[in-house]
């Protein structure tokens, strides 16, 4: 992996641990839950996606590896959940994944090239990465999953993975590939948020 990569590929995992931590927390605090369950929404936020990533992979599943990941959420989910509802604004949930899609969707497809990947592969293991964890908090919470609101939520996964995989292919250098992925996927999802932008549905006779 080029150092470049190597320097900034970490802070776009912290960034998606970060803030898919913090929608997690918040998912939990809307639930009126206490401090422990906030903690293990953080979790499963965060970490769903990454996991299945690794497992994937056949990559040693990273918080197992390393405590810092869960520590992270720990803390992350104790800020969340202190902070009064009142003071959130009303869509930062979906702010906050839309920060956590884009970073989380490009490292997913970084560290499955570096294990050798396809770059097809690569891409899909990047949209895994970014998409599950957020699925996986919508149903513990028991709401409608994101993935059935019939916004731009795994497009969005897909053009920053898919455009980071082909840049890198490409040969461009580093860190312009994540950048240009991580950017282009966050505006698409932001797009789709403010506008509430949506593929065509199947049309079903």
């Amino acid at each position: 992996m080029p150092p470049l990569l190597e320097t900034f590929l970490p802070w776009l995992d912290i960034a998606g641990l970060s803030v898919f931590a913090a929608s997690g927390a918040l998912a939990a605090a809307r639930k009126r839950l206490d401090f422990v369950g906030a903690a293990f929404f953080a979790l499963i936020t965060a970490t769903g996606g990454g996991t299945l990533r690794d497992v994937l992979i056949d990559a040693p599943v990273f918080w197992m590896q390393d405590s810092t990941p869960v520590i992270l959420c720990l803390a992350v989910a104790l800020c969340a959940w202190a902070i009064p509802l009142r003071w959130w604004p009303e869509r930062a949930l979906e702010w906050f994944d839309a920060v956590g899609l884009a970073a989380y969707a490009v490292y997913g497809a970084a560290k499955a090239l570096h294990y050798g990947m396809a770059p097809i592969s690569a891409a899909t293991a990047g949209i895994v990465t970014a998409c599950i964890g957020g699925v996986i908090r919508d149903i513990t919470a028991g709401v409608p999953s994101i993935l059935m609101r019939h916004e731009l939520y795994v497009t969005a996964a897909l053009v920053a993975a898919g455009l980071f995989t082909a840049l890198t292919v490409a040969g461009l250098a580093a860190p312009l590939p994540a950048l240009a992925g991580a950017i282009t996927g966050f505006i698409v999802r932001a797009a789709a948020i403010k506008w509430r932008l949506s593929l065509p549905p199947h049309q079903g006779h």
